[in-house]
């Protein structure tokens, strides 16, 4: 469900579709206020000046006929608009008899339209009010910019509406992808036709992220299918080879070949579990168990030399068998990896495996461990199946395995387990005691 926080973010694709639209709006809406002012400001001039000749050819009538001058005539010469004064007397071509100014660029607001020409050698002029003329085109600006303003309000909550649907798939596509890279390969967005087959980018792009999670899927079951049917075949001949190993004489060659018989046995072992893992076949049995006497348990059956501390330790909810191999494993790859001291510490729900040798390598640390890659040179060398396996059980007893790197150097590993309903943390230990081989 969409947070107020994401729906506030304004990176997000609604907002600036939102805002393109705004801006669109904005833009049709001045360009066309400013078309329409300027065209009606020229028609306006146009019927201004008409207007005011026509009122100046009949005062002129008018003061011929009278011989007296009508009001608003200006007869006198001086009386006369500096610019008006020049284009009448400027005046040329056939047919050309009068000159207008329009007396209203100051921004007043009681502009007049001036009429000239000359008459009987002198120029004469009349000025024509133009103050209507001038609050129709006020009102027609102003009738504009609101009924802009107005639609502008509905447009943009509609344009936010209609991008909420395409914003809405983008977003369960991207959950979708990030739960694949989670590991969820069953995840899929349903996002309607194929690729290829109608639909607009975003159909594309939920169809290659399907085709694309489909595909993952199948090289994975391959893979682990692989690693399960090696390990089941390898399984009868290396029981031959334990029980053939066990008949041979005692002797250097002899012990040399039950080592590697051994390693080999380990090894065929932990694929079996991780095909098991990865098969989802394992399932926790959980009661509740005090974690700090399981993890020092655990500690002095391993017989290595490891720093143990329990102040704090809790009670936690978990199957403790798989806890020991998770511990173990965690202990053993510190010891055969890392470098000396190991500590062990466990507070509350949460048990620290912590070494000090060169520290996990940084692919591990981006992408955690995997099967086969031990990551560098330096901390030693192995299967890699061990943090793998870990990480496998911990997720089966529905706790999180964490690695990282300690300020001061080594790898620090973390695994955080549920706590038990209604438990508490145990009473101390005794502080830090030592575990090690007799």
């Amino acid at each position: 469900m969409e947070t107020v926080r994401d729906l506030l973010n304004w990176r997000s694709l609604r907002w600036k579709i939102a805002l393109l639209v705004t801006v669109a709006c904005c833009a049709v809406a001045l360009t066309v206020g400013v078309l329409v002012h300027r065209s009606t400001l020229a028609r306006s001039m146009n019927d201004g000046g008409a207007k005011a000749v026509a009122q100046l050819d009949r005062a002129l009538e008018d003061y011929g006929r009278d011989g007296v001058p009508p009001v608003g005539l200006v007869t006198a010469p001086d009386a006369v608009p500096g610019p008006l004064l020049d284009a009448v007397r400027h005046a040329q071509g056939p047919g050309i008899r009068h000159a207008t100014w329009y007396e209203g660029d100051g921004g007043g607001d009681h502009p007049q339209m001036w009429a000239a020409r000359m008459y009987e050698g002198r120029p004469v002029a009349l000025p024509t009010d133009m103050t209507s003329d001038l609050l129709t085109r006020r009102a027609l600006d102003r009738h504009m910019w609101k009924y802009s303003l107005v639609v502008l309000a509905v447009v943009l909550p509609l344009t936010v509406l209609a991008a909420e649907l395409p914003h809405r798939r983008l977003r369960r596509v991207a959950r979708t992808a990030r739960r694949i890279a989670a590991g969820d390969l069953a995840a899929r967005t349903a996002g309607g036709h194929p690729a290829g087959r109608g639909g607009d980018e975003i159909t594309e792009i939920s169809a290659t992220v399907d085709s694309m999670a489909d595909s993952l899927l199948g090289r994975l079951t391959a893979e682990q299918r692989f690693t399960a049917d090696v390990a089941h075949e390898l399984r009868t001949p290396l029981m031959g080879l334990v029980t053939a190993s066990g008949l041979l004489p005692e002797g250097e060659a002899a012990d040399l070949v039950r080592d590697r018989v051994g390693v080999l046995r380990a090894l065929v072992e932990e694929l079996l579990e991780i095909s098991r893992l990865d098969a989802g076949a394992e399932r926790a049995e959980l009661r509740p168990v005090p974690l700090g006497a399981v993890v020092e348990d655990l500690l002095a059956r391993i017989g290595l030399p490891t720093r143990f501390d329990a102040d704090g330790a809790g009670s936690v909810s978990t199957d403790p068998r798989r806890v020991d191999r998770i511990v173990a494993n965690l202990v053993v790859n510190a010891h055969r990896h890392g470098g000396a001291p190991v500590e062990v510490a466990v507070a509350g729900a949460t048990v620290t495996v912590r070494d000090h040798g060169p520290g996990f390598p940084r692919e591990l640390l981006a992408d955690g461990p995997q099967r086969f890659r031990t990551g560098a040179s330096e901390r030693g060398r192995g299967h890699g199946l061990g943090l793998t396996i870990a990480l496998g059980q911990a997720r089966v007893i529905g706790a999180s395995l964490s690695f990282a790197n300690a300020p001061g150097g080594g790898a620090v590993a973390t695994l955080r387990l549920p706590a038990a309903r209604g438990g508490t943390a145990g009473p101390p230990r005794g502080g830090a005691c030592t575990h090690g081989a007799a």
